[in-house]
């Protein structure tokens, strides 16, 4: 088994707990609580730019200048093109997109998973480990996605289908890719540095279970204040 299939093989379990919880599920019905939907939006921007961001970072790490231009891409669709599924939950709440981002939220569990991600980018030389920690979010997204088009539950009728059927197709090419540089920075790793960066994996899979988790229940510091990035 490839070293990528094997990644996302122990990731499933997780995603099954994903699909199950109720931001996916308020989704899948079509009755997502409005602030909660808002306050994903606003999340999921911040965490968006420090994305692109991590994926300048890896360039300088990729040897093959295709990997180069493919990242490039990559930075550009962030910018313009996932914004696309934005303004989907952005009619849902109907309400203007640029408006809703306005107010800026840097929940906790959103700073442990961009912090997570900038580690990996900075301490690691070897790019699979920045990969890692990157490449269960789109992951995530296509497999929840594709199994929500098939859902039986699916409320065909909510404009929020439409997310669903935006990320069924939109992270394909993107998690080949991953898969591809995953299976060849790691050809030579050890199976102490595999397990290493499996564990990277496995925890950013988590952490995206806990982004959608903290949006459903608008998560806040404990201590009242707001921690801006």
């Amino acid at each position: 088994m490839l070293f990528s299939e094997q990644l996302k093989k122990e990731a499933r379990p997780i995603i099954d707990q994903i699909y199950k919880d109720p931001f996916i599920q308020g989704m899948l019905h079509g009755d997502l609580p409005v602030e909660a939907t808002k306050f994903y939006l606003r999340a999921d921007a911040s965490y968006l730019n420090e994305f692109a961001n991590i994926y300048a970072l890896l360039i300088p790490k990729m040897e093959n200048l295709s990997d180069v231009r493919f990242l490039v891409e990559q930075i550009q669709f962030i910018v313009d093109g996932e914004v696309e599924a934005h303004e989907i939950l952005a009619k849902y709440v109907q309400e203007n997109y640029n408006e809703i981002v306005q107010e800026k939220v840097w929940p906790p569990s959103g700073d442990h998973y961009i912090k997570h991600m900038y580690f990996n980018a900075f301490a690691r030389e070897n790019a699979a480990y920045t990969i890692a920690a990157m490449a269960p979010c789109p992951y995530v997204y296509q497999v929840i996605a594709q199994q929500a088009i098939k859902d039986n539950e699916l409320n065909k009728n909510s404009i929020l289908s439409k997310w669903f059927e935006f990320y069924s197709t939109e992270m394909d090419e993107l998690v080949i890719v991953f898969d591809e540089l995953m299976n060849k920075l790691t050809e030579f790793c050890s199976e102490q540095e595999k397990d290493d960066i499996k564990q990277c994996f496995l925890q950013s899979t988590v952490h995206e279970r806990n982004f959608f988790d903290m949006s459903f229940h608008e998560e806040q510091w404990s201590y009242g204040g707001v921690y801006n990035e």
